[in-house]
């Protein structure tokens, strides 16, 4: 409840006999012109009012907010719950659990360390298609999880039985985005509060609101809820009850006129959506829908749509409440008092859809539905979309990038092509999440497609193998579709898309076509509702005839988990190099990221992925290339199994109930057998497993006292990385597989952990010792200590020669010597993804000062999170224009100013030559600017860090 209601907001509304208490946003003048998605947030800080962190001035700022303006002012956002996946989870869990032995250290109560936001964590991200096309594919994948990932389920059991306001939901449910708007989301959510002047108990009524450690946390906006991505830093704090601090963003008006037309998916609208953005340029900030078009987008197409906003570049996508909204409430089971005060809380705060009023809005652009055509994207980046009727033509253009020495045929096209020489994304062009584990480091949205008409494009390539595999033997040629999966929440949300996919699979099957032997398919849907509608539309069978068996509920293909190929196909592939590719419903197709094995990813709806199935070859055009034959020996092209929109919709109505959801979600947290026979420790604090190589208590709290120590200057720091413009948080955070020979793979080598059960970085999250071993680990980071030199290196000047060494290894000999570190950074240090252990691992490492020309905002707000204190040179000051080589002595000091309760603006930095730096050298002096810019960040700074922060006030 707000401390302070300065402009008298808090008033009362009554839906159904029921009073609840609410702030009305209409107190405050300007709110009637402003976007659906900035009337949440102005709610937001009239409710969380205290005049400190959120202020009147901050209120105002936002209801006069000038939409044509940069961003420039600060607030203080308090989601109302907190949403995670497994491999992001695990660490948020793994802190609380040592917080709650910290609380004991001090004489509190253990149990008092709880989520003060509701927060919710499923377990999605673990399973991998090994096995498919079998009827028993689901249960071996499920049981091969378990076998892989038993330590942090066991972990995770615990933490859903020890904490209050956390809840998870077991493996093989379904993908947290799905299951988020299927039955997490409220929309409109509720809580009891107690008056502090009356101690009087009421109902508050406010928007549904979540911060997320999964990019596509956006999903939810496609039901009017606001909330998106961040890392696990953000998501903690969010969970401790803190704000999130953020600027007021510029919003982006996306108008919706017309219809979709019939032959068109979902998947070709967001497709579409995606390029049209990515090419106008949204990163940073909100994109709202609106206009009469809106009301014609069924509520998952919404969710499809909102999803990808990472792919698009935005913040948010939001689309605003309506009858839609309302019906998708009922539908899939919630109350019809939930439903009742959805909609008198919506229209009584401005947030109900009126096609008739347009809000103010920084850039406007405009989309006529009935103009999207059927289309891909690929290959390898989410916004490269390509006309399904030029498919052919742009794979044979695009080839030539990808096949070595081809043998050319004749091959003449016409169309749009990518850019040969694409621009590089901007700074910060990336989501704000945890969940890009095996996208390449520096992987990013570089350039737009370009038109380019051209007469005679590069000749396909053509390098035909035999290849003799379990299904017998076939031919594998460049563009061999390897992997068509059904797969992500993008799509698998979506009963249009899964139902039509369903229904050209029967009428497939009824002709007698097949997919192609080696084509790995796989379905794995969001939720279990997905194959509920399936066996009631009598569409399983049909799907299994073409080998789309189930596999799994959770992601798989679109984050990696795709599972191997069959060995002789994988073998064919790479000794004779071919470039097949994988056709899949999702949302990311980066290079390398969906299976080693193949070069070229597309996205496509769901029935387009069981096309290309059935085609087997990218290198196929679906107009004029026959998909195979029926009975008769006659042609089957797709227009002939395509299933009408009419047939679609009518299986929609009769095949997806209420019951469905009811049923599936009536114990979703309870799990299946495995889940709940897992041998799980009990009590207020775990029980460490001092063997475990996935889930150890990290020493944030060894040595804590209940009395804060004073701040101090930095004396005598030496320098772990001198580093240029634009690192990003890829090439700070570990990600990917752990090589044998590095830290990390000689630490778990050591603890006898095979080569071969390394896992991921991802995986093992939830181990701060693996993970500080691969802080600064990037095989692309260019530390500029060393020369022509690229990976996780430093020089070690504990050494008179100072030699190149493992940047942790000389952190650990930095460390038991008691020499302080920095890091020396150039422009937009820390741009990318948010990441938490860019700032844990930071922090780990030893580094109490990292120095940059600028920060990218969140992550300068983790460093302070985490009692690293971030520094600015002078404005139109570098490290070189200093003179500054990185072989210095570092002394930072005026840091005390801090113990006086305020913020210094400045310290004073002196550089000192050492015995490593180059004869004749003389110190360097200036005033670096101090990077702590909110109230709240200096409390967390003095605290050692927001967890220390925290911990303290729950033992006060």
């Amino acid at each position: 409840m707000a401390a302070v209601n300065s402009f008298g907001a808090r008033t009362d509304l009554t839906v159904g006999g029921k009073t609840f208490q609410i702030f009305a946003v209409d107190t405050v003048d300007g709110y009637e012109r402003l976007p659906f998605s900035l009337k949440v947030l102005l709610e937001n800080l009239l409710r969380t009012e205290d005049g400190k962190n959120v202020t009147a001035e901050q209120i105002r700022a936002l209801g006069s907010w000038v939409p044509e303006a940069d961003p420039d002012t600060e607030i203080q956002f308090t989601p109302a719950r907190v949403v995670m996946q497994d491999f992001t989870g695990v660490p948020c869990i793994v802190d609380l659990a040592t917080m709650r032995e910290a609380v004991a250290d001090l004489g509190g109560d253990p149990k008092r360390v709880n989520p003060l936001a509701p927060a919710e964590l499923v377990i999605d991200h673990s399973v991998i298609a090994d096995l498919f096309g079998t009827e028993n594919a689901f249960e071996r994948n499920v049981e091969i999880e378990y076998e892989r990932n038993g330590e942090r389920y066991q972990f995770l059991r615990w933490g859903q039985t020890a904490f209050d306001d956390f809840k998870v939901v077991p493996p093989g449910t379904g993908i947290v985005h799905q299951v988020n708007i299927e039955h997490l989301a409220r929309v409109t959510y509720t809580r009891s509060v107690v008056d502090a002047e009356t101690g009087e108990r009421s109902e508050q009524a406010y928007p549904d609101t979540l911060v997320g450690t999964d990019s596509h946390t956006t999903m939810v906006n496609g039901l009017g809820v606001l909330g998106w991505g961040v890392g696990g830093i953000e998501a903690e704090a969010a969970m401790l009850g803190q704000p999130v601090s953020m600027l007021i963003p510029r919003v982006v008006g996306f108008r919706l006129t017309g219809a979709i037309p019939t032959g068109v998916t979902a998947t070709d609208v967001v497709l579409t959506i995606t390029q049209i953005l990515r090419k106008h340029g949204v990163v940073g900030k909100f994109v709202e829908f609106y206009g009469e078009g809106v009301g014609q987008v069924p509520l998952a197409n919404r969710a499809t749509i909102g999803n990808m906003s990472p792919e698009f570049g935005s913040t948010a996508a939001m689309f605003p409440i309506d009858d839609v909204t309302l019906d998708y409430l009922r539908l899939t089971g919630r109350s019809d008092e939930q439903v009742a005060l959805v909609e008198a809380y919506a229209k009584r705060q401005s947030l109900w859809h009126d096609a008739a009023k347009e809000p103010a809005y920084s850039e406007y652009i405009e989309l006529d539905l009935s103009t999207v055509v059927p289309s891909i994207a690929g290959p390898r980046r989410p916004q490269d979309r390509i006309e399904l009727s030029r498919a052919k033509g742009q794979f044979e253009h695009d080839l030539a990038e990808y096949a070595e020495k081809p043998t050319l045929l004749d091959a003449t096209v016409e169309g749009t092509f990518p850019a040969s020489d694409p621009a590089t994304a901007a700074p910060g062009d990336e989501d704000r999440s945890e969940d890009r584990e095996l996208q390449p480091a520096g992987a990013s949205f570089p350039g737009e497609l370009q038109a380019a008409h051209v007469s005679h494009a590069p000749q396909h390539a053509s390098n035909p193998v035999k290849v003799k595999g379990s299904a017998g033997e076939f031919t594998l040629d460049h563009g061999a579709v390897a992997i068509a999966a059904i797969t992500s929440c993008t799509n698998t949300s979506n009963p249009s898309v899964m139902l039509a996919a369903g229904l050209l699979a029967k009428k497939a099957s009824e002709k007698g076509l097949k997919a192609k032997p080696w084509v790995k398919t796989t379905l794995a849907p969001g939720s279990k509702v997905v194959t509920d509608y399936y066996e009631k539309a009598g569409l399983m069978g049909p799907l299994e005839d073409l080998g789309f068996y189930l596999v799994g509920y959770g992601c798989t293909t679109c984050i990696g988990n795709s599972g191997p190929l069959e060995d002789e196909i994988s073998e064919a592939v790479q000794q004779n190099d071919l470039a097949v590719t994988a056709v899949l419903s999702g949302n990311r197709n980066f290079e390398g990221r969906i299976n080693p094995d193949v070069k070229m990813n597309y996205l496509a709806s769901p029935p387009l992925v069981i096309a290309y199935a059935l085609a087997g070859s990218m290198n196929f055009d679906f107009e004029n290339d026959p998909l195979g034959q029926d009975g008769s020996g006659a042609d089957v092209y797709l227009k002939d199994i395509w299933p009408e929109a009419s047939e679609v919709q009518a299986t929609i109505d009769s095949s997806i109930s209420t019951e469905m959801f009811e049923h599936e979600y009536a114990s979703v947290f309870d799990g299946d057998e495995r889940w709940r026979n897992l041998p799980t420790p009990t009590g207020a604090t775990f029980e460490w497993d001092g063997a475990s190589t996935y889930v150890r208590k990290p020493p944030y709290f060894d040595g804590m006292t209940l009395e804060t120590s004073p701040v101090v200057d930095v004396t005598g720091a030496r320098v772990l990385a001198k580093l240029g413009d634009s690192v990003t948080t890829d090439h700070i955070s570990p990600a990917g597989s752990i090589k044998a020979d590095s830290p990390a793979g000689r630490y778990l080598t050591e603890h006898g952990v095979d080569r071969k059960d390394f896992n991921s970085y991802g995986s093992r999250r939830g181990n701060h010792e693996v993970m500080i071993r691969g802080t600064f680990a990037n095989i692309r980071l260019k530390n500029r200590l060393l020369d022509g030199v690229e990976g996780g290196y430093t020089r070690d000047f504990t050494e008179a020669d100072g030699p190149q060494a493992f940047i942790y290894d000389a952190s650990e000999r930095y460390q038991a010597a008691g020499t302080p570190l920095v890091i020396l950074a150039g422009k937009e240090y820390g741009s990318g993804s948010s990441r938490d252990w860019a700032a844990k691992g930071t922090n780990l490492l030893g580094v109490k000062v990292v120095v940059a020309e600028s920060f990218e905002r969140i992550h300068r707000s983790n460093l302070i999170g985490m009692g690293v204190l971030p520094l600015q040179f002078p404005a139109g000051e570098t490290a070189d224009s200093l003179g500054l080589d990185g072989t210095e002595s570092f002394d930072v000091t005026g840091v005390t100013a801090l113990n006086d309760g305020s913020t210094p603006k400045t310290v004073h930095v002196v550089a000192t030559p050492t015995a490593h730096s180059a004869e004749g050298r003389k110190p360097v002096e200036f005033d670096a600017v101090v990077r702590i810019d909110t109230p709240g960040e200096a409390d967390y700074y003095r605290n050692g860090g927001i967890l220390q922060y925290v911990l303290r006030s729950l033992v006060a």
